[in-house]
């Protein structure tokens, strides 16, 4: 009998020590901030268009003479101005009350009601008081504010221009990096050759850095793992 306990404790806790680990490995697998590195578009992507015989028009080289000299082109280079800014703020507020009251008089015999020692026996009531108070609120604000420079990886048929780039900056301890992608329409370039950023479609925009500062600003690996939703508690 000791022997079949002793077994099955043996048994409890190699499980108990298996799901401890799954667990701990899938959430920090779900909770990585690292972004990964950026990879540059496809090459079939950024081709120049070729030069031709040596004839005086080349297609694709051309320079506008009553235009701007903005990109426009595969390779061209054009600076985001990152302009977000977004607030969200959420509240909700609920009260309920209800009182019930039952009243059950008891039989009066001879113009008497039935009691024993004075104290009436067949009468009853009900009362029942409940209320119900909630409150929930939230707020999140972000705002990102500077310049990318970016390059154009593809320009679709319509004349859209898909841009591509990211911007590193090593600080002592720390590498901060900008990384953006998304579409842009020819008539939103400045005559300055920028583009606000609220003027990108499909933006992805991430700003995060890597190092001892970062480390530092964020929860170890176990930390993680409690703080994930599959922990069950």
């Amino acid at each position: 009998m000791t022997a079949s306990l002793c077994c099955l404790h043996t048994s409890l806790a190699r499980f108990a020590a298996t799901a401890f680990i799954a667990l701990a490995a899938g959430g920090c697998a779900s909770l990585s901030h690292d972004p990964g590195p950026w990879e540059p578009p496809p090459p079939e992507t950024a081709v120049a268009p070729p030069y031709g015989n040596g004839a005086i028009y080349q297609a694709g080289y051309e320079v506008p003479l009553f235009e701007n000299a903005t990109a426009r082109r595969v390779g061209d280079i054009l600076t985001i101005r990152l302009v977000e800014s977004t607030n969200a703020s959420k509240s909700s507020s609920t009260s309920t009350a209800k009182s019930t009251s039952v009243a059950l008089p008891g039989p009066r015999i001879g113009g008497r009601p039935v009691t024993v020692g004075g104290t009436e026996i067949l009468s009853g009531s009900v009362a029942n008081d409940a209320s119900f108070d909630g409150e929930g609120s939230s707020r999140q604000s972000n705002r990102l504010n500077g310049d990318i420079t970016v390059t154009i990886a593809q320009r679709l048929p319509n004349g859209t221009l898909l841009v591509r780039g990211e911007k590193w900056i090593t600080i002592n301890q720390g590498r901060e990096f900008v990384r953006l992608s998304g579409l842009v329409r020819q008539i939103d370039i400045e005559p300055d050759n920028t583009v606000p950023s609220s003027k990108v479609a499909n933006a992805a925009i991430t700003y995060a850095g890597k190092g001892a500062l970062a480390d530092a600003n964020a929860p170890g690996w176990l930390a993680r793992f409690f703080m994930s939703p599959k922990m069950p508690f």
